[in-house]
């Protein structure tokens, strides 16, 4: 993972957040890459890089949520970094494919939200995700396929997330400032 962690080091090293919020995150990233060379590994118990990203329909207007099999809840489309993965938007590629089942997604390579956030994942003790989001925009027509990693999938407007979902906003927010440009 080696090749990852260089990637997500020159991204996150490039990219410019839009908050003084978002940019302490962005060197607490930089500085745990630095430190970890397993920072991207699932493995790396203090925690872990992971990436996801906001699906939006062809006309901008809904996101595709998932309702999450373990959490409870609706989230954004996500996950590990695996071996296979030569960088951080590949990996949120990987994800919103595997999870949403369309094809034809694009993808913006340039991060739009941080968000560091305590779980128990697969290691079965709690760590950290720290998560990289990046928008991706789905085909006109896009029909989402339920896969194993969800209990439910669905397109939800953009102004009428689904309940307990509060913790999204920043990242809508952030989403719709980045695609009203």
């Amino acid at each position: 993972m080696d090749g990852l962690r260089a990637s997500a080091l020159a991204v996150l090293g490039d990219w410019k957040p839009g908050t003084a919020e978002q940019e302490a995150l962005r060197q607490a990233y930089l500085g745990f890459l630095l430190a970890r060379p397993d920072a991207c590994a699932r493995a790396c118990e203090p925690g872990h890089l992971t990436a996801s990203a906001v699906v939006l329909d062809a006309s901008g207007e809904r996101v595709l949520l998932t309702l999450h099999p373990r959490v409870g809840r609706w989230l954004q489309l996500g996950g590990h970094c695996e071996e296979t993965d030569a960088t951080l938007p590949d990996a949120a590629m990987r994800e919103a494919t595997e999870e949403s089942g369309i094809h034809g997604l694009r993808l913006d390579p340039v991060p739009v939200h941080l968000d560091v956030h305590p779980i128990t994942c697969s290691l079965g003790k709690p760590t950290r995700h720290f998560d990289v989001r990046f928008v991706v925009r789905a085909p006109e027509g896009a029909v989402p396929v339920i896969s194993a990693e969800s209990k439910d999938l669905r397109w939800w407007p953009l102004d009428a997330l689904p309940e307990d979902t509060e913790d999204l906003r920043p990242l809508i927010a952030a989403t719709r400032t980045r695609t009203a440009t």
